[in-house]
């Protein structure tokens, strides 16, 4: 089954949900959201990941930040805080890049590790359409 784009749910709201079904009505349902002194922090330090004019390349290594992605399986959209592509031969090709290059999704979180898995969740999402 392809789910159609206006039936999508956002990666980040998939996280919401699994982390408190509280905030993730009051977002994505009420859309009542209220910045505080941690989510401008947040933003503020999630900046330059989310500009995706910056184009960045060391060496063997490509960097792609804010890279759009969605699964019409799955039903999903959103875009990824950054993805390395690293030179590989078991990669895939990039357009106008030689060789091929093994994609490596970097998530920024805040803070230790959440007890549940909502941040797991939302990096398996934008890494799978199966």
């Amino acid at each position: 089954m392809e789910y159609q784009e206006e039936d999508f749910l956002l990666l980040s709201g998939i996280q919401h949900f699994v982390f408190c079904k509280r905030q993730w009505a009051l977002i994505h349902i009420e859309q009542q959201w209220q910045e505080n002194f941690r989510t401008v922090e947040g933003g503020i330090l999630h900046k330059k990941t989310h500009d995706n004019t910056i184009k960045e390349k060391r060496g063997e290594l490509i960097i792609s930040r804010s890279m759009g992605v969605f699964s019409r399986t799955l039903g999903i959209t959103g875009a990824c805080d950054v993805v390395e592509f690293h030179r590989s031969r078991d990669g895939v090709s990039l357009y106008g890049r030689e060789g091929t290059y093994k994609p490596v999704p970097v998530e920024y979180k805040r803070g230790k590790p959440k007890q549940d898995n909502a941040d797991v969740l939302q990096l398996w999402c934008a890494t799978h359409d199966d």
